[in-house]
């Protein structure tokens, strides 16, 4: 397992490209019948992907649970939301078996012991991501559709950011002890997210960019609002927002990305907005 731990603002002004790229940005999530998982002190929270092609593989693969987080199973004390951005595979979880498509998402509770991964077509493997935050008690684990999710559409195509987002894992749609995930998709033409930029100073957020076409790249915007920094990704790629960070994104084409958050609430629109033209 990757650990980062908690990066000061004044000393990420410092940073060079290299430096800010191993900090924040998680690559190669998709590595055939492993797990690869990265945690973050920043709020502890644990990005993983999961590509199974030939095998059943076990959520804590490669991973020595005892060592990292002191359990005796990865959920022991946490929860944890998966989306497929793959093809269609199942998700077992103590016995029951979960099927999950394109773009659907499942939320496991506390205490779910054993988890598999599995793929119906070698060719077209299930793409598994996943984000994972400390829990205090168990609620239901609960499969959720697109049509499951709340949907706020929001932007203009005047300003190039006309987007829905998507509130998968979300106090409105079901309970959770700290974790919050959804997907936003970004209409053609539209390039632009989170603008006006925020801090979600008492949260931390990882996004997941995806549906990037290959000669394509997204200008993953960070930093603090007066002094901010940029980290250039391609598809399928994760970044860590530590709670002093702006979140903002341009796009050379539209793309969707996968938000999650924990940290002290679970108010959705809790941010301190930093106008457009004070930003620097």
């Amino acid at each position: 397992m990757d650990i980062r731990y908690s990066a000061n603002p004044n000393d990420v002004k410092r940073y060079t490209t290299e430096e800010l790229r191993k900090e924040f940005l998680i690559e190669n999530l998709y590595v055939p019948d492993s797990v690869t998982a990265v945690y973050s002190h920043v709020d502890r929270m644990v990005t993983l992907g999961c590509m199974p092609v030939h095998e059943s593989v076990p959520i804590d693969k490669g991973i020595d649970v005892w060592a990292n987080f002191g359990t005796h199973y990865f959920l022991e004390r946490r929860e944890i939301g998966i989306f497929n951005i793959g093809g269609s595979g199942s998700i077992t979880v103590d016995g029951t078996v979960y099927a999950l498509g394109y773009k659907d998402c499942l939320y496991i509770t506390m205490g779910a012991k054993e988890i598999l991964f599995a793929s119906d077509d070698p060719a077209c493997p299930a793409k598994f991501y996943m984000v994972s935050a400390p829990a205090h008690r168990s609620y239901e684990t609960r499969l959720l559709k697109l049509a499951d999710a709340n949907k706020r559409p929001c932007g203009e195509a005047a300003t190039s950011n006309k987007r829905v987002i998507n509130q998968f894992i979300h106090p409105a749609v079901l309970p959770t002890c700290q974790l919050s995930m959804g997907m936003t998709v970004l209409e053609s033409g539209s390039v632009w997210n989170t603008m006006p930029a925020h801090t979600p100073e008492r949260r931390m957020e990882v996004y997941m960019y995806f549906e990037v076409p290959e000669d394509q790249v997204v200008f993953h915007m960070m930093g603090q609002g007066q002094e901010t920094r940029h980290i250039v990704m391609t598809n399928e790629q994760a970044v860590i927002s530590p709670s002093w960070s702006i979140h903002a994104g341009a796009g050379t084409s539209n793309y969707t990305f996968i938000w999650a958050m924990g940290g002290e609430n679970q108010e959705f629109d809790d941010m301190d907005t930093i106008p457009t033209n004070q930003l620097k």
